[in-house]
């Protein structure tokens, strides 16, 4: 004779069990039911505050970072010609023309057939020198933001300086000869594409 008798929820799980409905319930519930929504591949939602995705079937958390890590990893494969990338000027050229070393030949070598191949020159350094000003920019008004009151010496001992400069008169001088320099960017492309 059994020591322990079952109770109906146990004989209830093991029909489920046996009739493979493992993910069923075996008792009688009463009570609020969550909506539950299915999503895909590749969906984005927000649940309890954090973002949520669907990668290879596996629900992850999804982070602004993630669109970032898209840019800065190279590919297996080239997005433009779905070629193996294994050249080693692969990822230099991956990282300006989103395309293996092979396409971008390819693509320069048609401009320079068909003569056009000075004013694409011209439009990657002028970009070039853009990325390059706004980077400045971007450096030279966090430093001056940048608390400056006390250094450390060569003998370690904390110094502490008074004085200092207008932060709000030089935070507009840099604005203003950046933008000077910027239209100076804009005039030579616009002179040398006439």
């Amino acid at each position: 004779m059994l020591k322990k008798e079952f109770k109906r929820k146990d004989v209830e799980r093991m029909r489920n069990l046996i009739k493979g409905k493992s993910g069923e319930s075996s008792e009688l519930q009463v009570g609020y039911t969550a909506k539950k929504e299915d999503h895909k591949e590749g969906d984005i939602w927000e649940e309890n505050g954090k973002k949520w995705t669907i990668k290879n079937g596996i629900k992850q958390t999804y982070t602004k970072l993630d669109e970032v890590k898209k840019e800065a990893i190279l590919p297996l494969f080239c997005p433009s010609c779905k070629s193996l990338m294994k050249n080693r000027n692969d990822p230099k050229m991956y990282k300006i023309h989103k395309k293996c070393f092979d396409c971008v030949i390819k693509e320069e070598t048609k401009l320079r057939l068909e003569g056009k191949y000075e004013e694409y020159e011209k439009n990657l350094i002028v970009n070039n020198m853009n990325s390059y000003v706004n980077h400045l920019e971007a450096y030279l008004l966090e430093a001056i933001n940048e608390s400056n009151t006390q250094f450390i010496s060569e003998r370690g001992e904390i110094e502490r300086w008074k004085g200092g400069i207008d932060k709000n008169k030089l935070e507009q001088e840099i604005k203003t000869n950046i933008a000077k320099f910027k239209e100076e960017l804009k005039s030579n492309k616009t002179n040398d594409q006439a």
